[in-house]
Order: C-alpha cells, then sequence, then structure tokens
C-alpha cells in the first residue's frame, strides 16, 4: 500500500490532519560513505495504533516518539520487509535455535521502565556496539529511545531460570506484530537468541490470529542487516506493493550463518531524527 492509498483509506479515521516532512542528510548508519534522509509523520500525538497500522502497511516505522521511513536521495537499498505468518516454515537452523532455547519463559509486561532491564541493554550496547554511541546512553536516553510510544506497545523479557536473557520491545498492528528492538545476554556462547525472538513472534502472532510480523528494512548490501531474508515467507514493499521478496544470491553469501555476532542490529536511524534534522521545505 502506497502513501497515497494510505492517506486515502484515512478519510475515514478520525484522524486525517498527518504531514510529512524529510529530515535534513545525515551519515548512514548502514552503507559507508553515504548520507540518508528519512520522511517522518508528524504530530506524533495523533498517530495512534490505527493511524500507526496503516503507515507501517506503507513502509513507515517507529523510534521513539518519532515515526519515519527512508527517503534518501539517490538510494533505495532500505526495503521494508514483513512475514507472511500463515505460509511460514522455520528452517532446519531455525528449529535447532527453537530447541536451543526451549528453557526460555516469556514474560509479557507493560511498558515501562525495570532498572534490570536497562542494565542488560547497557552490556548488550557495549558488547556489540561500542563505535555507535549508544553503549553510553542514560537512563533517560534508553527511555526516550524505547519506552516512549503513542501506539500499543509492549515488553517481552525472556527467562532462564531466574536469569534475564533476552527483552524485546514490540508494537501491536491491526493486522500484525512489528518488531521494534531486542537486546540480549551478549555472555552467553553459541547462543542464537536473535533467531529465538524472532520465532517467537512468529508464534506470538499465531496466537493472536494476526497475519504479519513486520521486520524493519531489509538492506541486502549490509551483512547486518541482510540476516531477515533467512526467513520464509518474506515479502518486500516495492514501489507501493508488497510482494515475495527475493533472496539474492550476493547478499545471501555476505549474510551467511546467521548468528548473533551480527543479529539483532538496530534497525532505527536514531541519530538522524533528532528535531534539528527535520526541513519543513523539503518535498515529501
Amino acid at each position: 500500500m502506497g502513501l497515497e492509498s494510505v492517506m486515502t483509506s484515512m478519510n475515514d479515521l478520525p484522524i486525517n490532519q498527518l504531514q510529512f516532512y524529510a529530515t535534513a542528510p545525515y551519515p548512514c548508519s548502514y552503507l559507508p560513505e553515504r548520507t540518508a534522509r528519512s520522511q517522518v509523520a508528524t504530530p506524533a500525538h495523533v498517530i495512534d495504533t490505527r493511524v500507526y497500522s496503516r503507515l507501517v502497511e506503507a513502509g513507515f516505522r517507529r523510534s521513539g516518539a518519532f515515526t519515519y521511513r527512508p527517503h534518501c536521495d539517490h538510494c533505495r537499498a532500505c526495503i521494508p520487509v514483513r512475514i507472511r505468518v500463515p505460509d511460514f516454515r522455520p528452517s532446519r537452523s531455525q528449529r535447532r535455535a527453537l530447541h536451543k532455547h526451549e528453557r526460555l519463559v516469556a514474560n509479557i509486561l507493560p511498558l515501562r521502565f525495570h532498572p534490570e532491564h536497562y542494565e542488560l541493554y547497557r552490556r548488550y550496547q557495549s558488547a556489540r556496539h561500542t563505535s555507535g554511541g549508544m553503549d553510553q546512553d542514560s537512563q533517560e536516553q534508553y527511555s526516550h529511545f524505547l519506552l516512549q510510544s503513542h501506539v500499543r506497545t509492549f515488553l517481552v523479557e525472556f527467562r532462564e531460570h531466574s536469569e534475564l536473557r533476552m527483552v524485546s520491545i514490540v508494537d501491536e498492528l491491526q493486522d500484525g506484530l512489528s518488531s521494534v528492538y531486542t537486546f540480549f545476554d551478549p555472555d552467553v556462547p553459541g547462543a542464537s537468541y536473535g533467531v529465538y525472538n524472532i520465532l517467537w513472534q512468529i508464534r506470538e502472532c499465531e496466537r493472536r490470529g494476526r497475519p504479519h510480523l513486520y521486520l524493519g528494512y531489509l538492506i541486502q548490501e549490509c551483512r547486518k542487516m541482510a540476516y531477515k531474508q533467512n526467513f520464509a515467507a518474506l515479502e518486500g514493499l516495492h514501489e507501493g506493493r508488497w510482494a515475495p521478496q527475493t533472496r539474492l544470491s550476493a547478499a545471501a553469501g555476505s549474510a551467511g550463518s546467521v548468528d548473533d555476532q551480527a543479529f539483532p542490529i538496530d534497525d532505527v536511524p536514531r541519530n538522524g531524527l533528532s528535531r534539528a534534522t527535520l526541513d519543513p521545505d523539503a518535498t515529501p
């Protein structure tokens, strides 16, 4: 569904005052020596779950209170992707991940601050993303990034016995779930927490009777974002239409065997979405 179709379908909603702005260029987080831009939907307070569901269908996603989609001048590498839940079948390696972590117990919690979650987040960022600055996030930055939401959002914590192993933030949509962010214990050797987490979210979609799990953006030129094409029944949004996503052999080779060294990765260009970068004169 393209943006025009989304806006047309919003005419029956009580909220139809959305405006769209482009950010100023900022360094791309995924492809070196490239710049990126985002298109941001405003005002944030009118984007409730019903409106947000339509925007996600059009390729948007959320970072805190910002709802955005890539809007780069000369690049279309970011492909919105989702899994068709009724058609999904796990691969052999994914079934192994399910078996490996069968002792994990998931607890769905309200979206609020938990000191234990924050400490795990800091450990995860320090181990995996030391060059991006997120390993220095304060409690306030953590809360703004992950715990600020105008839509239906929940936390899922995964424990093995009493040990906290993983935390996920998930948005609930009208037609499915949207995986926002996941962080996990970086010190468990041989773990496949990232793979297990997506498989759990697929099962949660099944449990809720929702047909789609939205995974953000696939970037086939970027190893840390190409892992998503290892999941069956994947659809990509191309020119406003969802269609089966083709797996490119070159990208598949670069993605390799999915492990938690490259999974999951920050799917949110947070540094480019500050209010200072909004450019109201840019053409949406």
